[in-house]
């Protein structure tokens, strides 16, 4: 499955929107995690959050995309933002995933493209870029190392607010 090319851009969001951004491993362990997460964007909402970023990998990214998506139809003010972190992210995934995947990026009110190609170091760069531009976090975290962990710790680093974790 081939992207859209026109549907990526390179662009900075607006810094001053109060957001939301989610971190999560690729596997899923909680059979119940969708109303998880559900229930969390709820609380966020109730903050004031508005927009959410996501970084579209498999896994938690994915399924809490979809549940912002659709949690839109109740709250169409809610923004949803895809950080891409290389053109072709989704080459390894599943069928399935490949289709999940476009139709989030389809839906999104943002697709923000962060390289045109992989390089070692991008999926962090794009962790931190999610990071820096979000006052709140949902995270789905599971073991004291990887990318999410790192992700934790740096939003921790940057910010005094609590994290949701689920």
């Amino acid at each position: 499955m081939e992207l859209i090319n026109q549907q990526l851009c390179i662009q900075p969001s607006n810094p001053n929107e109060y957001a939301c951004v989610f971190t999560g491993h690729r596997e899923l362990y909680d059979k119940d995690l969708k109303d998880k997460i559900q229930k969390a964007i709820l609380l966020q909402i109730e903050k004031g959050v508005h927009t959410f970023y996501n970084g579209v990998a498999k896994g938690f990214d994915l399924l809490s995309a979809e549940c912002v998506l659709e949690l839109k139809k109740e709250f169409p003010h809610l923004k949803l933002i895809a950080c891409i972190p290389y053109y072709g992210q989704e080459k390894g995934y599943s069928q399935t995933d490949k289709q999940r995947y476009s139709d989030i990026l389809k839906k999104a009110d943002e697709q923000i493209l962060l390289s045109e190609r992989y390089y070692k170091g991008c999926l962090q760069n794009r962790n931190r870029f999610m990071v820096e531009r979000c006052q709140q976090m949902i995270a789905y975290l599971k073991q004291d190392t990887g990318g999410t962990a790192y992700t934790v710790k740096y939003f921790k680093k940057l910010h005094s607010s609590e994290i949701l974790f689920i």
